[in-house]
């Protein structure tokens, strides 16, 4: 598979049908400009859609494989990796780098209900024992060695 990675490209700075078709790509897995093109809610020229794919190949979000002379494109980042640089940006540009203030927002915006609260409060929990293992885990090796 092939691929310019460019992971630090700013999804803010997708466009409109870039954002659908990596859309599609996502749910499909992988596609050909067709298939692409079919995914769409309205006609487009095929060398419209592959001039897309390659340029969201260009910003790293796809990488693509060759099938009998067809390109075959998969996502080179996932959903939730992309997504995180979008909400990084939102963070710098409107909470001043702050998470919190983003979730606070979000909460008193009801962009968040009571059952997402609870799960992100229960992944919150788990990512700290996880850390809490390492940090362990790292002070025992360091002790046995000196």
């Amino acid at each position: 598979m092939t691929g310019n990675t460019e992971s630090a490209h700013d999804p803010a700075e997708l466009g409109e049908l870039e954002r659908r078709i990596l859309l599609i790509v996502w749910r499909l897995g992988a596609v050909t400009a067709e298939q692409a093109r079919e995914g769409l809610d309205r006609p487009l020229k095929d060398s419209t859609v592959r001039t897309v794919l390659r340029r969201l190949e260009e910003k790293g979000y796809l990488a693509h494989s060759v099938e009998n002379r067809t390109f075959i494109y998969r996502p080179a980042e996932s959903r939730q990796r992309v997504a995180g640089r979008a909400v990084r940006r939102i963070v710098d540009w409107f909470c001043e780098g702050s998470v919190e203030a983003l979730l606070v927002g979000m909460v008193d915006s009801e962009v968040l209900d009571r059952k997402e609260l609870q799960r992100l409060a229960e992944r919150i929990a788990a990512a700290q024992q996880v850390a809490a293992s390492r940090e362990a885990r790292t002070r025992s090796g360091k002790e046995a060695k000196g």
